[in-house]
């Protein structure tokens, strides 16, 4: 008789007779093991120092309303994405709070707007004053087809950091600065090769065709524009006079931009070293500079960007966050409240300018004493009023799902545009820019094929 190892071999290999085993081992496992029952409104959050801000007032707000606790949760922020999109299109269970990036918040914006997974705060906000209360761009990544479907957490405006130290020791005067122009032609003594081994000694801007973050910002900044709606504007004649400029930056005989590393070590260690004297900073990486790279404590200083012609913007945007409910919520009035509570607060605004130097959207916190507070970590300025300066000029930026797409394309155009540059030698920006026009006019027309295939996109135009 045969063994009943033979009998189980003779339909499954030994590898998948043990995948058997194992999972027939997890699944009892899991129904026996003791449920640990999770009390409280479910409240996602994928950010570290939001999650450690936060925890303080949700205790606060239970111990007041022990019926109606919040359940703070730190994930992961592609766990977030994953497990909220899913549940948004399959209804499995998904946080009553959730606290997405613009980036995944846009995503969940692909569908229909009766579809969409957020609860419709349009009436609510506008009803309750805080589209006066709050800066009113900080509402356009959240808001689609006319409607708003999150509350802001935060502004990012950019200013630039730059080597104070090495700036003053030069005796460059940067209160002559208001252009780019000014900008690389006032600073342009601090590339002179002093070591005589041909090259300059540093750079003068953080900033290259492989780093998306610098791209978006300066296209930004300069009235730029990849989306109108969901309606792709990647051809305008703006955005090929940007990259054409942006690559006589890069390359050629005027290169005055190197590639860093934004987070890496190296990175750093290049900022300290000196490498690089400028580096667009939204308020977020300031903190994050802090925390990462305290030896450069006193070495900078903030100003506002330099403008891309007289009298132009002097600030751009990255980065950003929202507070969302479930639209599928049993509990939308104590979401509400809770929400408003925690991203109104005096106390948060401060506690997360100290944390993470981030500047509230609220503006009647914006004369906060604590933002004019010296900061020694950029030579003595305020930083927070130096940002706050700027928040209200931040640029609008779109809430497409399609934002991402389109700023690869354009982050293409821009490497292809430095490869014909080099390969032809040809560094002149009306030249450049006809090519990077021809290029963008292709991406423009394969982004149009993308969005056409989303029908309900289509619809609701």
């Amino acid at each position: 008789m045969k063994s009943l190892r033979e009998r189980f071999t003779r339909f499954l290999s030994p590898g998948a007779l043990v995948i058997l085993i194992l999972a027939i081992a997890s699944i009892v496992t899991a129904l026996v093991l003791p449920r640990t029952e999770t009390k409280g409104i479910p409240f996602w959050v994928s950010a570290q120092p939001h999650y450690e801000s936060y925890r303080p007032i949700v205790a606060e707000w239970n111990a007041r309303h022990p019926d109606r606790a919040i359940n703070l949760m730190l994930i992961h922020g592609h766990a977030l994405e994953r497990r909220m999109l899913t549940g948004f299109l399959a209804g499995t269970p998904v946080a009553d709070l959730v606290e997405p990036n613009s980036s995944t918040a846009a995503k969940g914006f692909a569908g229909p707007l009766e579809s969409v997974g957020y609860y419709d705060l349009t009436e609510r906000i506008q009803a309750e004053g805080l589209l006066d209360r709050i800066n009113a761009p900080s509402f356009a990544p959240f808001t689609t087809r006319g409607r708003i479907f999150g509350l802001p957490h935060d502004v990012h405006p950019v200013l630039l950091a730059y080597r104070a130290d090495l700036v003053e020791a030069a005796g460059i005067d940067v209160s002559t600065i208001e252009t780019w122009d000014d900008y690389f032609r006032v600073m342009s003594p601090l590339m002179r090769d002093r070591d005589g081994d041909g090259r300059p000694d540093r750079y003068l801007l953080e900033a290259w065709d492989a780093n998306a973050i610098a791209t978006i910002i300066l296209l930004q900044q300069a009235d730029g524009q990849l989306l109108d709606g969901d309606r792709p504007t990647v051809n305008l004649p703006r955005n090929a006079y940007i990259l054409a400029r942006l690559v006589t930056w890069f390359t050629g005989p005027k290169r005055v931009c190197i590639d860093i590393n934004q987070d890496s070590a190296i990175g750093h260690r290049q900022r300290l070293e000196g490498q690089v004297i400028g580096c667009l900073l939204p308020d977020w990486r300031a903190g994050q500079w802090k925390r990462e790279n305290p030896g450069l404590g006193g070495k900078l200083k903030l100003m506002p960007l330099p403008a891309w012609e007289k009298g132009g913007r002097r600030t751009s945007v990255f980065g950003g966050t929202m507070l969302a409910i479930n639209r599928r919520t049993e509990h939308f009035e104590t979401c509400w409240e809770f929400a408003k509570e925690l991203y109104l607060s005096p106390r948060l605004a401060e506690q997360m300018f100290r944390e993470t130097n981030i500047i509230s959207p609220v503006k009647e916190l914006w004369a906060s004493s604590f933002y004019d507070e010296p900061d020694p970590y950029f030579s003595g300025q305020p930083s927070g009023r130096l940002y706050i300066g700027q928040a209200p000029h931040v640029p609008v930026r779109t809430s497409s799902p399609y934002y991402a797409y389109a700023l690869q394309a354009v982050c293409n155009v821009l490497a292809e545009l430095r490869a014909f540059a080099d390969r032809t030698r040809t560094y002149d920006v009306s030249t450049l820019q006809a090519e990077a026009q021809r290029l963008l006019d292709r991406e423009q027309r394969r982004t149009e094929r993308e969005i056409e295939r989303n029908v309900f996109l289509q619809a609701d135009s």
